[in-house]
């Protein structure tokens, strides 16, 4: 290679920002297709879901994917997922009506086990927080947080009663269904947050704010994730209709004890470059975050960033076994990158 090429190569990397070390390698694309939902079950196992009732399923660490659509449903938004294998996994379709499908033929035919046909209904995400208990929640109704939760790997769904909840829902204040991750839960505690015109974080129903940017219907938070270990939780979101704008868009926590109760102490982070709409602990020091905004890294539980890629993605999720993690996005792109 001439001397002229390495140095334009060498340019174009310091001028963009961008780290040559970590290449994302697309792995599927579908286009006209927008995904918002991953679950890798295990190391060869990926499944994805999205608009025009699109589904994917690798069974070979993405090597190859197959597409399907799921036929009643070609219009619909499956915007949350969960699987437990390559022939179990349940998928939401956020607008009413609000309808959950199960599958356990591995996305040969799929069994409606909820729908509700209220015209306020949006379902947002889901979440499993062991093999059988599972929590959806969606945008208020009448004023009151929705929230379903299954004790049967989804078979049935029943609503979280209003009297749970011992705070109130503020004016303005909803969910983001834009990455499947604005819920966890924190051993026994279902904690999520909020955003809109107020945006809070939410633990076993009751809400503290967060200082992240809020007011209107674009800001607050959009996903939250716990680090391994469970010491550390970081919040990510800011404003998606002004996704370069990098202020107010991440907080964290950090776990400790005073006087032999736990509580959460605030943990000094970095804002990441831009609106993000996912975060994803890879171990419990590296972060990475994406959005429209590009993709960043972490190794220091988000104290400082580096931003490795302009390429938007909605969302990410880990891979179980290797220091690395899926995203995914528009035109049905499916990517990976390792660390």
């Amino acid at each position: 290679m001439s001397i002229s090429k390495i140095f334009f190569i060498c340019a174009f990397f310091i001028s963009s920002g961008l780290s040559a070390q970590y290449q994302i390698k697309e792995l599927t694309a579908q286009k006209g297709v927008s995904i918002r939902a991953m679950s890798v079950p295990s190391a060869k196992v990926i499944w994805a879901s999205g608009s025009k009732g699109m589904v994917a399923k690798s069974t070979n660490e993405g090597l190859s994917f197959d597409w399907m659509q799921v036929k009643g449903y070609e219009k619909r938004d499956f915007r949350a997922m969960h699987a437990w294998n390559d022939q179990e996994a349940i998928i939401v379709a956020v607008s009413a009506p609000a309808i959950i499908l199960k599958t356990l033929d591995g996305g040969t035919s799929w069994n409606k086990v909820y729908e509700n046909t209220d015209t306020s209904m949006f379902l947002d995400a889901l979440h499993f927080s062991d093999a059988n208990h599972g929590t959806v929640i969606g945008d208020p109704i009448d004023g009151h947080l929705f929230i379903l939760t299954t004790n049967n790997k989804g078979a049935s769904w029943d609503k979280m009663p209003n009297e749970f909840f011992k705070s109130d829902l503020k004016n303005g204040e909803a969910f983001f269904a834009s990455s499947n991750s604005n819920l966890i839960h924190l051993g026994k505690e279902l904690v999520f947050v909020t955003g809109g015109l107020s945006s809070r974080l939410w633990k076993n129903g009751v809400a503290d704010s967060l200082p992240l940017l809020q007011g209107t219907s674009s800001t607050g938070a959009n996903s939250i994730a716990i680090s391994p270990n469970e010491k550390n939780i970081v919040i990510v979101g800011g404003d998606f209709a002004n996704d370069k704008l990098a202020t107010q868009n991440i907080v964290g926590y950090q776990k400790s004890m005073s006087k032999k109760q736990l509580i959460w102490d605030p943990l000094t982070v970095a804002n990441p470059n831009g609106y993000k709409s996912c975060v994803e602990f890879i171990d419990n020091n590296r972060l990475i975050t994406c959005g429209t905004s590009g993709v960043d890294l972490s190794n220091n539980k988000g104290a400082s960033w580096e931003k490795i890629s302009d390429a938007a993605f909605h969302i990410v999720k880990k891979h179980p076994t290797k220091i690395g993690a899926y995203l995914a996005g528009s035109g049905g792109r499916i990517s990976f990158v390792e660390f």
